[in-house]
């Protein structure tokens, strides 16, 4: 009887440790920092893919998430594009090594809506470029040959 009283604890000690964990739900966060002006401070980070809705209270309302995302799509056998900021601008640039039409997209999920870009090109120094001015929305770039 002894021995069957010990196997049962055994048995049921090694059924506690066999459970299954699994974790639900996650985010990724990272950066953030505070924006002060007048009376007024937002803190947050960035990062939040689950961020969306509108937060309210009273006559304020604020959207968290990514609100602009400029991007490129690498063409292979073409030249890098390349984006940088200043300011409040982003620039998209690229070498001029040949005869390249620069496109956009807002949305890469519609490959037929990839266009030539309205933005005026600047070249100087062997090097292309456009400037988007307070950039807002999604907005990918590619070279095409």
């Amino acid at each position: 009887m002894k021995s069957i009283l010990i196997i049962l604890l055994l048995l049921v000690k090694t059924a506690v440790y066999a459970q299954q964990y699994s974790i639900e739900w996650y985010k990724v966060s990272g950066g953030g920092g505070t924006s002060t002006g007048a009376t007024y401070q937002v803190t947050g980070t960035i990062g939040q893919p689950d961020a969306s809705g509108a937060m309210t209270g009273g006559n304020y309302s604020l959207t968290g998430g990514f609100w602009s995302l400029i991007s490129v799509v690498q063409t292979a056998g073409l030249p890098n594009l390349t984006v940088t900021h200043s300011g409040g601008s982003v620039i998209v640039s690229w070498p001029n090594t040949g005869s390249y039409t620069l496109q956009q997209n807002s949305d890469l999920s519609i490959p037929a809506n990839w266009a030539t870009s309205g933005f005026s090109i600047s070249t100087s120094n062997g090097t292309n470029s456009i400037t988007v001015t307070s950039p807002t929305g999604n907005l990918f770039f590619r070279l095409k040959q």
